[in-house]
């Protein structure tokens, strides 16, 4: 392969002209032509010597070799002419040996800087046109192995395809496969089905044949066997008739005989029944409702008297505070107000009573639900009052009947009023006397009763454990706490109520310790059937707890179970 060379921009040098000579290598005409020639001969190889480093030379004289001058027989010796003429040949090509042209070095040099940039550019070429082979290669690969891949895919998609059509055809084939089964299954069985049909209703009709049989003597026997139980039941239930009528001949007697004696005995002391106070305190308010409380309202001068006095009550209820100086003073302004001289006729003082009731129990039932401690203050007013005014106890007692219906007695109310009219089928009336606030846009929920009603009961048993310093009504006597609970006691059906776990708990925490000290061991008893109750059950039955499975009262009969180990855990006083 050849390469062209490129020149060289440098411009070439400008040959110096040698001057002009004779040449070497002819005889010089005389001899001092010959010793100028010789000189400037040697001037010149002396110079061409000096400059020129890369011509054919040796480096001394010394060097040269001498040449060895053959003896020719035959011939003369050279003349000096000769001599002359071969020293001056010899110089003369020693000069033209060591001479050094510029132009050719230049030359030189060019040529090797062409070749140098030659392979530059052969190289960078060579490696730009790898390159692009190797780009081109790889854009091929891809290409390439994209094309198999569309190819692949190609070839999956058919084979998929084929696969496709392969199970279509063998789940035809299957489908047609069952469905011929099925169908030579299906009138086999038949035929199978037919003959154990027609074998099964022989057998049947014979095992028909043999349960009517069976049945029949089945019967038989028993209509014997129960014409036999009925003449043994007949003659154990008149048995039993007359041993039933005989023990309840006896226990009438024995009841009779103790109601006798409790009736003599609460007639010696003063006692009534539950019912009878309910029934006291039902007809007290009738009675308040009925006469006085009529007449005032439909006289005008009456009327104007009764609300300008039952304002004053009413204000100074409400500024009752924790002083029991105060409190005692406002006791005073409201006997002030209620005895003025002179005095209101009869039916304005029961409708003042009824009035003054009315405010302290709408009080307590906002002050009391707030903070308990009000209650002492409350019911130092009412102690004060019971002992100074006249009725005022009855009329309280009746009110309080009312906004608490039987609890504060307490007992189950009756299924009628005392006029006679029917409670149980009318629940609007029968929440009206249990007490509930009702009103025509809702009702009183049962959690609002009960706080409404333990706010009251802890003012009454207030009333009832503070000491009195005159004589009281025996309805507010300290006795009624024993009653209370004794009552309670006996009536199962208030106790499975979730009122009567929390009321229970106002009475104990107000006196339980108290009365512990009043009563003893009996007190003692009396509290560890009610603990038996909330723990155990009424009469041992987890399905009677006191309070029942409200949520209301369970809480309520928790707090009476602490309540009454906290009663047992004090030290006795």
């Amino acid at each position: 392969m050849r390469f062209g060379v490129p020149r060289s921009p440098s411009p070439s040098p400008v040959r110096r002209q040698a001057p002009r000579r004779r040449s070497g290598f002819g005889i010089p005409r005389n001899r001092s032509d010959l010793d100028s020639d010789s000189d400037s001969d040697t001037e010149s190889v002396a110079s061409s010597s000096s400059s020129s480093s890369d011509s054919f030379a040796y480096e001394s004289e010394s060097q040269v070799p001498v040449p060895i001058r053959q003896k020719r027989h035959g011939r003369p010796s050279q003349t000096i002419e000769e001599q002359c003429f071969m020293e001056d040949t010899i110089a003369s090509i020693r000069l033209r040996v060591k001479y050094r042209d510029a132009y050719e070095d230049w030359e030189q040099q060019t040529r090797k800087d062409a070749f140098n940039t030659a392979r530059q550019e052969q190289t960078a070429s060579t490696a730009l046109r790898r390159r692009s082979e190797l780009q081109s290669q790889s854009h091929q690969e891809r290409q390439l192995a994209a094309i198999h891949t569309k190819q692949m895919e190609e070839v999956q998609a058919q084979l998929s395809n084929f696969k496709l059509m392969q199970e279509q055809t063998e789940r035809g084939l299957k489908e047609r496969w069952d469905k011929r089964s099925t169908a030579v299954w299906s009138s086999v069985e038949k035929v199978i089905s037919q003959a154990e049909e027609k074998v099964r209703r022989k057998l049947e009709e014979e095992a028909e044949r043999r349960r009517a049989e069976e049945a029949m003597r089945a019967k038989l026997l028993q209509e014997k066997k129960e014409r036999e139980e009925k003449e043994r039941r007949e003659q154990e239930e008149k048995r039993k008739a007359q041993e039933r009528e005989a023990e309840a001949l006896k226990l009438r007697k024995e009841q009779e005989a103790r109601e006798a004696a409790q009736e003599e005995e609460r007639k010696k002391f003063g006692l009534k029944t539950p019912l009878e106070d309910w029934q006291r305190a039902r007809s007290t308010l009738m009675k308040l409702k009925g006469t006085p409380m009529r007449l005032v309202k439909s006289d005008r001068a009456k009327k104007s008297a009764w609300s300008a006095a039952r304002r004053q009550m009413v204000s100074k209820v409400g500024q009752l505070n924790n002083d029991p100086q105060r409190n005692a003073g406002i006791a005073q302004e409201i006997l002030t107000i209620m005895r003025p001289n002179p005095n209101f006729p009869e039916e304005i003082y029961f409708a003042l009573l009824s009035s003054l009731s009315k405010a302290i129990l709408l009080q307590t039932e906002i002050e009391v639900a707030a903070e308990k401690r009000t209650a002492i203050n409350i019911a130092q007013l009412v102690i004060i009052l019971l002992a100074e005014l006249p009725q005022f106890g009855d009329i309280f007692w009746a009110k309080l009947v009312q906004r608490t219906g039987g609890w504060a007695i307490p007992v189950a109310l009756p299924a009628q009023d005392l006029d006679g009219s029917d409670m149980e089928g009318d629940q609007a009336k029968r929440r009206k006397v249990m007490g509930y606030s009702d009103s025509e846009d809702r009702k009183e929920t049962n959690a609002e009763y009960t706080a409404r009603v333990a706010g009251i009961m802890r003012v009454y048993f207030q009333i009832i454990m503070t000491p009195h310093p005159k004589p009281l009504d025996p309805t507010f006597s300290m006795s009624r706490y024993w009653t209370y609970f004794a009552r309670m006691a006996k009536a199962p059906q208030l106790l499975l109520s979730s009122v009567a776990p929390e009321l229970l708990y106002v009475g104990l925490e107000v006196g339980g310790a108290q009365a512990r000290h009043t009563w003893g061991a009996q007190w003692v008893k009396l509290l560890g059937m009610f603990y038996g109750g909330a723990t155990e059950g009424l009469r041992g039955s987890k399905d009677h707890l006191i309070g029942g499975k409200n949520p209301e009262g369970i809480s309520a009969r928790v707090r009476v179970q602490l309540e009454i180990e906290r009663i047992m855990a004090s030290p006795p006083t």
